[in-house]
């Protein structure tokens, strides 16, 4: 086998399991500069209209700072500079969606500004295709799904919430 069929075979591999464990799920979709992108519901804890964090000293650029949610500390970070698309102004509709990774024990939590929610969809029958492309999102992307006449890029919460991917 060549090297490149190696690697499609492992990239099929590792798709087959990702999408074997996101069989069935539903994801909240939501807008970022016009494009549609998703995460799995069960690691959205909460929707919160955007307030302005309080700044954290020598933060990447991309972390706005930090809320208080209950009494924990949760760091804010703003999707469209992770993803170096643009900043723009919050408007009304901007919004914060509360994530929980589930790699770490008791679970990570962050929060990600993003322009505007936009539906729940449910995987159905649809396959989930390997991501294409490369840019900043693609570290991110679990994968492609078809959701009407769009393609949403389906967000790994455990990878966008690793603090020690972020600070590189």
């Amino acid at each position: 086998m060549t090297d490149q069929a190696i690697a499609t075979a492992d990239m099929s591999d590792s798709m087959d399991a990702g999408e074997e464990r996101l069989k069935g799920s539903d994801f909240l979709s939501f807008d970022l500069a016009h494009e549609l992108y998703g995460v799995d519901i069960k690691a959205v804890e909460e929707i919160r209209v955007w307030e302005t964090p309080t700044a954290i000293p020598r933060a990447p650029e991309f972390i706005l700072g930090v809320i208080n949610l209950r009494g924990m500390i949760v760091p804010i970070m703003d999707l469209r500079v992770r993803f170096n698309i643009g900043k723009i102004e919050y408007l009304p509709t901007t919004v914060v969606l509360i994530l929980k990774s589930s790699d770490h024990v008791g679970g990570r939590m962050m929060g990600v500004v993003v322009d505007a929610v936009s539906d729940v969809i449910d995987m159905g029958d649809n396959s989930l295709m390997p991501p294409i492309g490369d840019s900043e999102v693609m570290p991110f992307v679990s994968g492609l799904l078809n959701v009407d006449a769009q393609v949403m890029s389906l967000l790994d919460v455990d990878s966008l919430l690793n603090i020690e991917a972020l600070v590189h």
